[in-house]
């Protein structure tokens, strides 16, 4: 797409600073395409079109069309129509498709401005269950607006909006996921994706099948609220399937297409007058609209002649005196554009350096809402490790002294230690990306936020109950399994299992950046699991392992974490007994002889902390990069 800008005659100014009035521009945004074309994809044969690639298809074809301030459109057509790949393009929210031709507002071609200029509601709802009606608008306005908006705008800004879609008495409820108790309705939930947009007060809006799923009265007043919202200014279009004939006339403006080509645009009335005079008319009592959608749609077992006759309407229409008129206001936006100077300011840099703290900070609170009110996460992951910490140290209770199998309990009770804050935690996070990644993927492709930033949100969420949990568990099984009992040791203890549980949450995360689905990954994670408990120094010395592999051990927090425990537990232990009844048996005499046993070294008892500090933030880096490497597919 191109368009020569010159010359210096106008300039359209679309900021959002100003909150003191629901008009989103003072001018409005006129927005146009000519001659569209939009590619993608395909696995069958037809449709396609020589590009070099023959699986290339054209989605749309040769569309224009123009929506002007105030006007509320309607794009309708069968399934497959391409309604919705129509409008993605026209919003700058395509995905893996190549689109040819001119897209201008106001005679500027359209860009990543347009996440700031345009709304858009999507037609499947994505929210975070765990938020109520207002946390989220709350969110979103930190996200969406200006950091200088005060709290108390924003808090006068949503109640507005909640009254003006009827959604106040739904403020305090939460959102809700399948299965919760109280959640909000369906109609609900649409509702609230609309007010989400309005937040920002667009000068254009985008909507994907708003009236789906709802009753007739909600549809109704869902697009009555659109209706009152071009009247401020806004251009407001919709794609929707099947309207009721009381919808159907609700809108200003309605587009048809079939196979990617536009059969009509104007007034709806004026479309089955169109209709007529070509050999269509409607029967009395018969919804126009469905009557429209029917005589273009491809009807089973007449497929040609159905795409014969849509084709036929498509080039009558594009020489009717309808066309005529759209051209007309076409050519005039393209003319301008190439005669006059349009400029479209941004006085909100959201990707500014100063927005990045702002942001991640808002996104961790979210974050950590949806942590906190999920027992599944947080309450019952705790019970259940005070639970297994009673029942291991009451199990190693009085087992522990300075005999040979002492120093087994020793080594078996601080494996329980590290192998219970490994494997948990680390399988536990598997499904926060797949399961998150549908609503983190509109999030960023909207322009709310960065990779990094939704990634460090999350991190920094799970921290408390990463600290939390280990403590507790060490707090319970340690004294109860007497283990060595100095302050020291405890503390060397209790800092190695914090980082064991937050390496290994790591590690998980990385594991669910890096795969789409949760049994892959954990199709992947079971035999690197078998890979830590083997270099985690009890059931191999580390020594004997062959020299190919013997590199393992330096990736295991197991073998790092077990070091330190284990050094602090026979530090400066000379007494240990033998069994004169089993002389032929290994005797370890000190401490000292265990560590070596083990393949341990008393010197490395802070590298082994640096390594593990080490390995934490490695897991994490690479399960940013293959989050980012997702957003980029």
């Amino acid at each position: 797409m191109s368009s020569p800008l010159a010359g210096s005659n106008r300039c359209y100014q679309f900021s959002l600073r100003s909150y003191s009035q629901w008009s989103p521009t003072e001018q409005g945004a006129t927005l146009v395409w000519r001659n569209l074309c939009v590619y993608g994809t395909s696995t069958s044969g037809s449709g396609t079109t020589r590009l070099g690639n023959p699986s290339i298809k054209c989605i749309i074809n040769n569309v224009s069309g123009a929506v002007t301030p105030g006007t509320l459109i309607a794009l309708m057509g069968a399934s497959g129509a391409g309604k919705s790949t129509l409008m993605a393009a026209l919003a700058y929210r395509t995905q893996r498709t190549a689109i040819q031709g001119d897209i201008l507002v106001n005679g500027h071609p359209i860009g990543p401005y347009m996440y700031r200029l345009s709304g858009f509601v999507h037609q499947d709802d994505l929210f975070v269950g765990s938020l109520t009606v207002h946390e989220h608008l709350y969110f979103m306005a930190k996200l969406k607006l200006n950091p200088h908006v005060t709290h108390q705008a924003i808090k006068q800004m949503i109640q507005d909006i909640l009254e003006r879609i009827g959604l106040a008495r739904c403020s305090q409820t939460r959102i809700g996921e399948d299965g919760d108790g109280k959640m909000l309705s369906g109609g609900e939930k649409k509702r609230l994706a609309f007010a989400t947009e309005l937040l920002t007060k667009p000068t254009i809006l985008f909507c994907d099948e708003p009236t789906t799923g709802l009753d007739s009265f909600s549809a109704q007043a869902l697009v009555s609220t659109l209706q009152q919202l071009a009247k401020r200014g806004t251009a407001v279009i919709c794609t929707i399937h099947q309207p009721s004939s009381q919808l159907f006339s609700m809108f200003d403006q309605v587009m048809l297409l079939t196979e990617g080509r536009v059969a009509y645009a104007g007034k709806p009335n004026d479309a089955l007058q169109f209709f007529s005079q070509h050999g269509y008319t409607c029967p009395a009592n018969y919804n126009p609209a469905e009557f429209l959608i029917s005589v273009l749609a491809t009807a089973p077992g007449f497929e040609k002649s159905s795409q014969r006759a849509a084709h036929r309407l498509c080039d009558l229409f594009a020489v009717s005196e309808a066309a005529s008129q759209r051209d007309v206001l076409i050519n005039l936006e393209v003319h301008m554009a190439e005669s006059g100077k349009f400029c479209i300011t941004n006085e909100q840099n959201r990707y500014g350096r100063s927005h990045w703290f702002h942001t991640t900070l808002w996104l961790t609170y979210r974050s950590f809402l949806t942590v906190v009110r999920d027992p599944t996460v947080q309450y019952l992951r705790l019970l259940q490790k005070i639970a297994i910490a009673f029942m291991a140290g009451l199990c190693f209770s009085g087992a522990i002294d300075t005999t040979q199998l002492g120093v087994q309990a020793v080594q078996g009770m601080l494996f329980i230690l590290i192998s219970e804050n490994t494997f948990t935690p680390m399988y536990s996070v598997l499904s926060v990306f797949p399961t998150t990644f549908p609503l983190f993927m509109r999030e960023t492709k909207n322009g709310l936020y960065h990779t990094s930033q939704y990634y460090v949100a999350n991190a920094v969420a799970m921290l408390p109950g990463l600290i939390l949990e280990p403590l507790v568990f060490v707090l319970i099984a340690y004294w109860l399994a007497e283990l060595r009992p100095t302050l020291y040791a405890f503390v060397v203890t209790a800092m190695s299992i914090v980082l064991v549980m937050n390496i290994s949450t790591a590690c998980g995360c990385f594991f669910s950046a890096a795969f789409n689905s949760l049994p892959r990954a954990m199709a992947y994670l079971v035999p690197f699991d078998y890979i830590l408990m083997i270099t985690s120094g009890v059931f191999i010395h580390l020594s004997a392992m062959p020299l190919a592999i013997r590199w393992l051990p330096y990736i295991s927090w197991m073998m790092y974490a077990n070091e330190a425990m284990s050094i602090v537990q026979w530090d400066g232990v000379a007494n240990l007994t033998c069994s004169v009844e089993n002389q032929e048996l290994p005797c370890l005499k000190s401490g000292t002889e265990v560590l070596e046993h083990y393949s341990f070294d008393a010197a490395h008892l802070w590298a082994d902390f640096c390594a593990m500090i080490l390995l934490y933030f490695c897991f994490h880096v690479l399960g940013y990069v293959f989050l980012r490497r997702k957003t980029k597919c």
